[in-house]
């Protein structure tokens, strides 16, 4: 296995890109490997390491389809809806409480009301 070359946090060349980075040029890897890694050093803790993708074999980002975006909309509406009552609670409901804050807190008057 080869070892990828490394560059100093904010150093590295022109022409290679972080996934974010890419996402901000519309862009994203399309299957390519990693080119480099940039690491930024800590103080009391291994390195931070960024992967680093060339540019110019970056492919565009798939645009939403109606079919996407509608299986968006229905997995956002099951996490809003509370398993116990059946309502939309208006808000993610938390993994931690399972159940609308309502539902969750019945003798709590502010939650409640």
């Amino acid at each position: 296995m080869a070892t990828l070359p490394t560059y100093p946090w904010r150093l590295a060349p022109e022409g290679l890109a972080t996934r974010r980075q890419l996402r901000a040029m519309g862009l994203r890897p399309g299957g390519q490997d990693v080119a480099a890694q940039v690491e930024r050093p800590r103080r009391r803790r291994g390195p931070l390491v960024a992967y680093l993708y060339r540019v110019d074999d970056a492919k565009p980002i798939r645009p939403m389809t109606p079919a996407r975006w509608a299986a968006l909309a229905k997995a956002n509406a099951a996490r809003r809806a509370c398993p116990q009552c059946r309502r939309d609670a208006g808000y993610v409901i938390p993994a931690e409480l399972g159940t609308c804050v309502p539902c969750a807190y019945p003798d709590d008057e502010q939650c409640a009301a």
